[in-house]
Parts: C-alpha cells; structure tokens; sequence
C-alpha cells in the first residue's frame, strides 16, 4: 500500500487542480494521498470527486502556517479535521487574510527594483486559491527576472531579503489544540528542514506535544538524514507517530508524488484518530 500524506494544489501554491493531483496520484501508483493546501480547504470537494473516479483514497487536509515566538516559520500538517470547526476557522481566515496584506506589501517593494505589478501575481493565482510568495515567485519567473521559484526563493524572496514582509500566523501549540478541538490529527511538516530556515528548538517540540502533537513527518526531502535521526527518537520517545510525504506541488517544485511514503498502519492510527471528517474511498 502506497500512501503520501502531503501534497498540494492550485488552490495554495501547486500547479495542479485538486482533480489534477488526483489523476497524478493514481498515476504514481499511490493507493493513498492528502490533500493538504496551505491554510485552506477549498479543494476537498473537486478532489473527493477526482479520488473515487481515479480510484485512489482521499484524506482531507490542510497545511497550516504557524509562527513561534522567536519568529521562526512552522508548518503543521491537520488530518481529518472539520473544516467548519469555529475557532480553527476563523484562526485560518485571520492568516489568510494576513498573508494577502503580506503578499501586498512585498510587490510594492519589489516593484521598486523589478518590473513587477500587483496584477502580474494575481494572474497566476487560481480563483479562491490562497496567496502566498509562490505566486510572486511565478510573476518574477514569467517576467524574466529569475528562473524558477527555487532561485526566487534562494535570492529574492528568502527571509533576508529586504523585499520580506512577515504576516500573522497562530503560534504551533495554539494550532495543535485547534486541530485537536476540530477533530483533527495533527502532525508537524519537515521540522528539520534548515535549509528553509531557522527550525525550532526542544522546547517548541514539548510545547506541542503537550498541546496533543500526533506525529512528525521524517522522510521528506528537506530533513537532512542526521535530523531525521533525532525526529526518529523523539518520536519514539514520546509515541509519536512518523509519517513520510512527498510535499508534491506539480511543477512548482522538483517533489514527486510517492518519493516519500507513509506506512501503512501508522495511516490506520491517523484515520482512527480523526473525527472531525472521514478518508473518501
């Protein structure tokens, strides 16, 4: 059984339309994939369609964006959560929100040094998607400037740039109980990955886990083999589950569907645990 337990669609920052992933999954040979678009859940209807006609298995889900108190980015991974729950809800809408004033600001910056416009972002945003630097990443690479997103995010847009702007996101133990609350599983994304940025210390790591944390996704292309080690023997410190994901986005990242899996019956814990929604299949 094949199972990859993070990907992403148009509707966030992947290429692909939540049917498209769909089609691409069964393609991959997985049996099993999540939809988990950044701080939405948008695409779970048009991907729920594309799962039975593809014959693939669905888990509903979403990548949420927190932030801790030293400023450090962290992204957690909800499962199986309602998406009309009111207080993850309504933190999700408040960073959304924050994300497009972010999102704002920083074209006005760089369109002091770069022939970029707030319409060039907008049109490589899918209708209702949420907007984030990928986009305007994709309106630097169509207009020349860089090309792909992997050098706009190494030069200009990383978080030393003088073009970024932070936003508001909900602090990672606060979004762990919301998920919890929502009927969700909560599972931190790539929590080694210093190539993206500053990764947090020990103390984030007990501060979510008392707040509920379920697991921690190891295998994934951006956690070095010596962090994987230590997420290994956390995990197996405190019972964690491990997962292993792709973090597909069709072409907005040289990630492939599968390159990464979940095993089997850590995926029966996941579904067990969730009861906020259930796996389409």
């Amino acid at each position: 059984m094949r199972i990859d337990l993070h990907a992403h669609s148009n509707i966030s920052d992947g290429t692909e339309t939540p049917a498209d992933v769909m089609a691409a999954a069964a393609a991959a040979g997985l049996n099993v994939i999540a939809l988990t678009d950044h701080d939405s859940t948008d695409g779970w209807a048009e991907a729920s369609r594309a799962a039975l006609d593809n014959g693939v298995a669905l888990v509903p889900g979403m990548e949420i964006s927190c932030r801790t108190d030293q400023g450090i980015s962290v992204h957690l991974l909800s499962y199986l959560h309602d998406p009309a729950h009111p207080g993850l809800l309504e933190e999700i809408t408040k960073a959304r929100e924050a994300r497009l004033t972010r999102a704002e600001r920083m074209v006005t910056l760089l369109a002091e040094d770069y022939p970029l416009s707030w319409d060039d972002v907008i049109h490589h945003v899918a209708p209702g998607a949420t907007l984030g630097r990928p986009h305007i990443a994709d309106a630097l690479v169509a207009a020349g400037v860089v090309a792909d997103r992997s050098e706009a995010f190494t030069s200009i847009l990383t978080s030393h740039s003088r073009y970024f702007v932070q936003h508001y996101a909900p602090e990672p133990a606060l979004a762990v109980e919301l998920v919890r609350a929502a009927g969700g599983v909560p599972v931190f994304a790539h929590p080694v990955a210093s190539a993206r940025g500053r990764i947090v210390g020990e103390s984030t790591y007990h501060n979510m886990i008392d707040a509920g944390l379920a697991g921690l996704e190891v295998n994934h292309r951006d956690n070095p083999e010596e962090g994987r080690e230590f997420l290994r023997k956390l995990a197996a410190r405190h019972g964690l589950l491990v997962t292993g994901s792709s973090d597909y986005h069709g072409l907005g990242k040289p990630n492939r569907l599968g390159e990464n899996l979940t095993a089997p019956d850590v995926f029966e814990r996941i579904e067990e645990q969730g009861t906020g929604t259930a796996v389409v299949r």
